[in-house]
């Protein structure tokens, strides 16, 4: 049977939730995963721009992968922007995006990106973004919760910029707010707010990040794992392996761990990621490396 696709108006009918009475869109994105015959499928999409999803990629091991896709290049003041993803038992997705997200300039109204997604019972979910860049004067609140239930198991990435380095807007931008919450079986595990506001200090103090340009967490959760004192020994020893990048990795009271670093480059960033949750997914999912093609 094949997915339901569903894409709602995006223009200014009394329908709509966007109009010309304010700046900004109310983008919507809904996205529900079943197993079916050894293989995790989308069986519905629903969404409304500037919130879309790619088709999804079918992996050798019957995961699928698919990219979350903003096709307007990026999120401006006034965007309110949801996801709503719902994960049946037993299945397992990987989601992207195709690049990092920009986060423009506003006068007035900050941009807020709200995902809540939740994993079903021995479900596996992990979820990388590129990071997010924040422009000279934007303002941008995200917030990610997921809810676990037994069994399941998540690797999660989350990452900012210090801003447009390349055009020297370096701690420029008003306000970034970020929060993640991790639930497991109904008990919040694993909370986490992030509160920038570079007018407030002075971001080039000792001990404000110094010379590194990127912020990156990462979260592994595992229900029912028991090898954690194994994995944390290999993960700070795989951070001790990468050039332009500074950071640990600590025990959460129950069923994970979590990485804090700081990168220099986006490039050293971008190593980071891909050999951190590359020893994720083989320490914890018990899978092999997995190339994120985003084209």
């Amino acid at each position: 049977m094949a997915p339901e696709w569903t894409a709602s108006p995006t223009g200014f009918a009394e329908t709509c939730s966007s109009n010309p009475e304010r700046i900004g869109r109310d983008g919507f994105l809904g996205l529900r995963f079943e197993r079916r015959n050894d293989k995790t499928v989308l069986s519905q999409c629903r969404f409304r721009l500037p919130l879309q999803a790619l088709t999804p990629v079918e992996l050798d091991d019957g995961a699928a992968y698919l990219l979350l896709l903003n096709p307007t290049g990026g999120v401006v003041g006034g965007d309110r922007l949801f996801a709503q993803i719902d994960q049946q038992e037993r299945t397992h997705v990987c989601l992207s995006t195709p690049s990092a997200t920009r986060v423009y300039r506003t006068l007035a109204q900050l941009a807020v990106q709200e995902t809540r997604v939740h994993v079903g019972a021995e479900s596996s979910f992990e979820y990388l973004p590129d990071h997010v860049i924040p422009y000279r004067d934007s303002r941008f609140r995200q917030s990610l919760r997921l809810d676990m239930d037994c069994g399941s198991r998540a690797i999660v990435w989350d990452a900012i910029a210090a801003g447009r380095i390349a055009h020297g807007e370096r701690w420029n931008f008003r306000a970034l707010d970020s929060e993640i919450g991790i639930s497991l079986r109904g008990e919040l595990i694993f909370h986490n707010r992030t509160r920038i506001r570079p007018a407030e200090l002075d971001p080039h103090r000792l001990g404000f990040c110094e010379g590194f340009n990127y912020l990156a967490t990462l979260i592994v959760i595992a229900d029912e794992f028991r090898g954690w004192g194994t994995a944390l020994a290999a993960m700070n020893l795989e951070l001790t392996k990468l050039p332009g990048v500074y950071g640990g990795a600590s025990l959460l009271q129950q069923s994970g761990f979590v990485v804090k670093l700081m990168a220099r480059s986006a490039a050293d960033l971008m190593d980071a990621q891909a050999a951190l949750w590359t020893l994720a997914r083989r320490l914890v999912l018990g899978r092999p490396p997995l190339d994120l093609r985003k084209y």
